[in-house]
């Protein structure tokens, strides 16, 4: 596949290299509405290693009545052995069940979910923030004694559906509350896409505040309107070096109308290879890799440059 190139033109404000937490096999794929086969998810694993990416968060070991498509965690990783194992294949847990579930298929690293909303937190996992925090104290302190890597996500960071805008305090008020039970990394989420620039830089100046700093904190934001690259630029100018994103734009988000899902990991290394940051992706890859799941799910990839590159 012949494929032109971004032009190089390094940015000096940037970090020399990022890492990109790989979200498609799991956060991508979680609302697909037909059942992916989990051979065709062990291969999507396997794809995305071998076009670079390191750090795969493979799947979810969350109750099947909530989230059918992740149903085959075990068996999952069982076909994907050694691949699907160690600290930089993390796996989501929601409560202590969970995670003594990943422990039994030998993962190396877990990650919880929060909420910066009361509302969210009730939807998500019927209890309250404060509720929320308790259930993830056992979970975090099992993981650490086990030896896991833990990172803590939280979701509505720059707007809630239901709430509406959240107090940029109250979202550093979440974000400390989780990383105060000793997780090693903050996700921060914009989960129905409306965050701006703006925000951003006032988040994370915030959550600096609060002796959270950039170095422990992961971005990961939605397209929704367009402002997902914009606003990881942001971020990376803000001293982050970890970035969420899902091959081929995978993943929507059922709280936000015409919802384009998570930032494209092949739009994010476009941009970072223009900028001559390293990402150690072979974007050849990435793209047939994208290809290749469009067609196991029956419709086109929504990145721009998967649509560029492979002419569709």
């Amino acid at each position: 596949m012949s494929r032109a190139l971004p032009q190089s033109e390094p940015m000096t404000d940037l970090p020399p290299r990022v890492t990109i937490y790989e979200v498609g096999a799991r956060d991508g794929l979680q609302n697909e509405k037909g059942v992916v086969p989990t051979d065709v998810k062990a291969q999507f694993v396997r794809r995305l290693v071998a076009a670079g990416l390191q750090t795969i968060e493979t799947t979810s070991f969350v109750s099947p009545r909530w989230v059918p498509q992740l149903a085959d965690a075990t068996e999952l990783l069982a076909d994907l052995g050694e691949v699907g194992r160690g600290p930089l294949r993390p796996v989501l847990v929601p409560n202590e069940r969970g995670l003594e579930r990943a422990l039994e298929a030998g993962v190396g690293a877990v990650a919880i979910f929060g909420s910066a909303t009361e509302t969210f937190a009730q939807k998500n996992l019927g209890r309250s923030r404060e509720e929320s925090v308790e259930m993830f104290k056992p979970v975090v302190k099992r993981a650490q004694d086990a030896g896991l890597w833990v990172r803590a996500y939280v979701s509505m960071c720059f707007g809630d559906p239901w709430e509406g805008p959240v107090p940029v305090g109250q979202v550093a008020d979440a974000c400390a509350e989780l990383m105060d039970l000793g997780c090693d990394q903050l996700s921060i989420g914009d989960t129905i896409g409306t965050g701006t620039a703006g925000h951003v830089e006032a988040l994370l100046a915030e959550l600096g505040r609060r002796d959270i700093g950039v170095e422990r904190i992961g971005v990961h934001f939605h397209d929704t309107y367009g402002q997902a690259l914009a606003n990881t630029l942001t971020a990376l100018r803000a001293g982050v070096s970890v970035v969420d994103a899902s091959t081929g734009g995978l993943g929507g988000c059922p709280y936000a109308k015409s919802a384009t899902g998570n930032l494209a990991t092949e739009d994010l290394v476009w941009m970072l290879d223009g900028a001559g940051v390293e990402t150690g992706v072979d974007l050849d890859a990435l793209v047939e890799t994208s290809v290749w799941m469009a067609e196991q799910l029956g419709k086109p990839s929504p990145s721009r440059v998967v649509k560029a590159l492979a002419g569709a």
